[in-house]
């Protein structure tokens, strides 16, 4: 019979953190294997021999997987019936631990990920295992101890560093994820771990400017062939195509021009889009498809490999300088409200709200709460409905912009 208790080896210097480590005792022989965690003497519980209750949940759980983890071999080693050793319990402990640790699954998820061409998903498991890894500090969690207590306890510190409760549920709907693919490979049980914490989307304040705006913009006197005027052309791109996202516009390839068409799936959501081609979006492009960079199948100057992974970096890079730019081009507008390259798209729909438009039809074109709601929309939503209410929002800016146009004229006559 094999006897395990946990026990703090206090440290040679008062005061210091000691060292909890598992006691192994069989057939009289004692073995002491470490756990590598260190508390203070205040965290331990003498007299239970655990953990204090105020002690990190993250700790709790790695100490009681470490005895899972022994019950568990001790137990297969007493059903085959052939004698062991405590040494043989030990070195099977060693063997098989560092396999199944959370970070190392996640951390194997994002290579695959990887080389599966989906550098936008192992992004955003990469951006959660910094995080979740900093919030372990240096502490091993295994699959088995990511309870409802840790995710809970995750939560808490992301609240307590000032992270927002959208991006705390990113974090936390990225750890289900990797969460669930171990259970359905049945590496771990399923125990529901994040049910009582957020995974949600908080509604966040929609920026939106009038069309009065998007006209100024798109009039503006910019040096062509600059940053500010490919940003400015984007921006106006954006609000002409149904609030087209940026990350769309930087894939768009001149493939995915059909004569007055655009044919396109969204990078997001894979959902296949048709988007009618109105008057100043379809300048845009062919502008650009007449500018002579020919050494990409791109449509607008935003990448330049066709490699995934090195697209998705120069993609990362492009969103950043274009939000940097419509910030320059904002204070040139004098707008109280930054342009982002979100604020096409918000501007698209509530321009579209205004004119009374179906919230089933300005749907394809804004963010919806419900990821599962959108693509019942898109799905559902005949094209022409769409390309209709599109039609009357250009058509207003077109008018905008020709009223500007003659002021302009009048302003500076041609000699």
């Amino acid at each position: 019979m094999t006897t395990i208790k946990v026990k703090l080896r206090p440290s040679t210097v008062p005061g210091k953190a000691g060292t909890i480590v598992y006691r192994l005792i069989h057939q009289r022989q004692v073995c002491y294997v470490t756990s590598g965690v260190h508390v203070l003497p205040c965290h331990w519980d003498a007299v239970c021999g655990m953990l204090a209750s105020d002690a990190s949940p993250v700790l709790r759980q790695y100490i009681a997987c470490g005895m899972e983890r022994f019950s568990h071999i001790i137990h297969t080693l007493e059903l085959s019936g052939k004698p062991y050793s405590v040494h043989d319990v030990v070195a099977r402990y060693h063997a098989g631990f560092r396999s199944c640790l959370f970070t190392d699954f996640m951390q194997a998820e994002v290579c695959r990920l990887v080389k599966e061409g989906k550098p936008g998903t192992a992004h955003n498991y990469r951006s959660t295992l910094r995080s979740f890894t900093l919030f372990l500090s240096g502490y091993p969690l295994s699959l088995e101890s990511f309870t409802g207590e840790v995710a809970e306890a995750y939560e808490k510190w992301l609240y307590a560093k000032g992270t927002s409760p959208n991006s705390a549920s990113f974090y936390m709907r990225m750890l289900r994820a990797v969460y669930n693919k171990a259970v359905k490979r049945r590496l771990v049980e399923q125990h529901f771990p994040f049910r009582n914490v957020y995974t949600g989307v908080a509604a966040t304040r929609k920026r939106a400017v009038p069309a009065e705006v998007v006209a100024r913009l798109a009039t503006l006197r910019l040096p062509a062939g600059t940053p500010l005027s490919l940003a400015r052309d984007l921006f106006v791109f954006s609000y002409c195509t149904r609030g087209m996202a940026f990350v769309d516009m930087a894939y768009l390839q001149r493939g995915h021009i059909c004569g007055d068409e655009l044919r396109y799936s969204r990078r997001k959501t894979g959902q296949r889009l048709r988007v009618r081609l109105e008057k100043t979006a379809s300048d845009i492009v062919h502008r650009y498809l007449s500018s002579g960079h020919f050494d990409t199948p791109y449509v607008f100057p935003i990448l330049k490999d066709m490699d995934d992974e090195k697209a998705y970096r120069q993609y990362r890079t492009a969103l950043r300088y274009y939000n940097k730019q419509l910030k320059r081009l904002s204070a040139m507008l004098g707008l109280s409200v930054g342009l982002t390259s979100y604020v096409a798209r918000h501007s698209w729909a509530t321009a579209a709200y205004k004119h009374r438009v179906p919230l089933s039809v300005i749907s394809a074109g804004m963010g919806h709460t419900s990821e599962k709601t959108t693509r019942i929309y898109l799905a559902t939503l005949e094209n022409p409905d769409v390309d209709d209410a599109n039609r009357v929002l250009v058509e207003e800016l077109g008018s905008i912009l020709s009223s500007q146009e003659r002021v302009h004229s009048k302003k500076y006559p041609v000699k």
